[in-house]
């Protein structure tokens, strides 16, 4: 079965030469023009990625991200005519986007991100532990069930915080630098994308450190990258 794009943007021109590019390369793409009727379209055909404008009518791509948040984890790629500051980028995420990118968009560069996004999204099925991988009373990480609870209580992830999640619980103790956790988390695609750790590291704390002003389970190593500890250990 095609992978299935869903593509809300009321650009017609864009929506044409994206629809063309990626049939071409044996996605399955369907489209709106409008927010609401890109939120019923999502519902209706359950695409497995959706690229989605900020600006929107009827609704604008900021709720239109959070709304189907709400009921899938599936992956979001924004796009915006407008220059991209870090605090865009933090709204993004607070809304549930996995990624930005600013129009027009590069071919080679759009597929390239298309490729990682579904890749981070795939079930990991790279080894074999059963129940939880981290488990300290408070924070659980299940990598194989893609399921994170802090006091027992389930929260969500997008599929690339998910995946920096789940990055760092393979690797307790380890010092990860910048450039390795672009390499692994987002893939040699980002390499050159240095501000995404700070970014998603940030947002990442937020949903699970107890403080994310003073976290104890991801560290900071100042110029260097981040490492992920057992509160006991630290």
């Amino acid at each position: 079965m095609a992978t299935r794009v869903l593509i809300i943007d009321d650009d017609y021109e864009l929506v044409r030469l994206l629809r063309f590019d990626l049939e071409a390369h044996q996605y399955e793409v369907i489209s709106a023009a409008d927010g609401l009727d890109g939120l019923r379209m999502y519902q209706e055909y359950l695409p497995d990625l959706v690229v989605l404008d900020v600006h929107l009518p009827q609704m604008d791509g900021l709720s239109v991200c959070q709304r189907i948040r709400e009921l899938t984890n599936v992956p979001i790629l924004m796009m915006t005519a407008m220059a991209i500051s870090e605090h865009d980028i933090a709204e993004g995420l607070n809304r549930g986007a996995d990624e930005y990118m600013l129009k027009p968009l590069g071919r080679i560069e759009f597929h390239a991100r298309v490729r990682a996004l579904l890749r981070r999204a795939r079930p990991t099925d790279d080894y074999t532990i059963s129940g939880p991988d981290f488990d300290d009373g408070y924070l659980m990480v299940d990598i194989r069930n893609r399921r994170i609870t802090l006091n027992q209580r389930e929260i969500k992830l997008t599929p690339t915080e998910f995946k920096l999640m789940s990055m760092f619980v393979k690797r307790p103790g380890e010092v990860l630098t910048f450039n390795q956790i672009l390499e692994l988390v987002w893939g040699s695609e980002y390499i050159s994308e240095h501000h995404y750790p700070r970014i998603y590291v940030s947002h990442l704390r937020k949903k699970i450190e107890p403080d994310h002003k003073n976290p104890v389970y991801i560290h900071s190593e100042y110029g260097i990258g981040y490492r992920f500890l057992h509160p006991q250990t630290t």
